[in-house]
């Protein structure tokens, strides 16, 4: 089992992967791969440590680690998302885990908040309740200023300066899927749903662009769903603005594929994925800048 990483890194709280020369118009993110619990957080969870983990996407960061080098940079925080979720509304807060009354700028009551998994959650990603006793809203708001913030800016301005430098911008946010929970019916109807490409209904992305990365998939024997159970959370939705010349697909990975979920381990299927993912990135950075203003053929 990976353990828990120490928190060694406590002033770092994302990683940029540069390639020696940004050749394509794309970024890449994962806002949920980071692994570096601080010990307070630790301390104060009532659950252990692999408990902690069901609500990381653990190994995305590796999986799209060829962006680099093709001439894509990639983004990934180091902060779990147990901590605090940049990809939620930075004040998306939960009344049930605040000791005290919420500021009225606090969207108290959207469904992210509702089931438990606000900007700071109030359970894992399998229901399990996080904490021994109720947080301070000072505790909440530190964690927002100091993780939350520092990656949106480092984000938007990876997507800000891959724009000025080619005209448009595509975001790719990476994320995994449990195969239980929500891909349940897919299974039952006899479907092994790989992968779920969320472009907000369409609104997120040129149609060129979910295309495209479906097509790639498809040609792998890759069962692929659009928007169904996850049609793109915050990031896709608030950077994707098509007609300024920012696109965003939010891309959901079966973890079955490439992880042991109880254990929380590799397997050894991830190296082949993550190859394969070298397709899907080359097939995006040739994509013609006509093609991001029309449907596709």
């Amino acid at each position: 089992m990976d353990a828990i990483a120490p928190s060694a890194q406590a002033n770092k709280t994302y990683e940029i992967l540069w390639p020696q020369r940004q050749t394509l118009p794309l970024v890449f993110a994962s806002p949920h791969s980071g692994c570096d619990y601080p010990p307070e957080f630790l301390a104060s969870s009532c659950l252990d440590p692999l408990s902690l983990r069901q609500s990381e996407d653990s190994f995305v960061n590796e999986i799209f680690g060829c962006a680099p080098e093709m001439g894509a940079p990639l983004i990934h925080a180091l902060f779990p998302r147990a901590f605090v979720d940049p990809n939620r509304e930075p004040y998306e807060l939960d009344p049930a885990i605040f000791d005290g009354e919420l500021p009225a700028y606090a969207n108290t009551r959207s469904p992210r908040v509702a089931a438990g998994l606000g900007t700071i959650a109030r359970v894992v990603a399998n229901g399990a309740n996080i904490y021994k006793r109720k947080l301070s809203l000072a505790e909440g708001l530190e964690r927002i200023r100091t993780c939350y913030w520092p990656y949106h800016e480092a984000l938007r301005s990876l997507v800000e300066q891959t724009k000025e430098q080619f005209g448009h911008c595509i975001l790719i946010d990476c994320h995994s899927m449990p195969s239980a929970g929500k891909l349940g019916q897919a299974r039952a109807a006899g479907t092994r749903v790989a992968f779920v490409l969320g472009d907000c209904h369409g609104t997120s992305c040129a149609p060129a662009i979910t295309g495209t990365v479906e097509r790639i998939l498809l040609r792998k024997d890759f069962q692929v769903m659009r928007n169904s159970p996850y049609a793109g959370g915050f990031v896709t939705r608030h950077y994707g603005k098509p007609d300024a010349g920012t696109h965003s697909l939010q891309i959901e990975i079966n973890r079955q594929i490439y992880m042991d979920e109880a254990r929380m381990e590799r397997r050894p299927t991830l190296r082949a994925l993550s190859d394969d993912m070298r397709d899907v990135v080359a097939a995006l950075g040739a994509l013609e800048p006509r093609r991001l203003r029309q449907e596709p053929a």
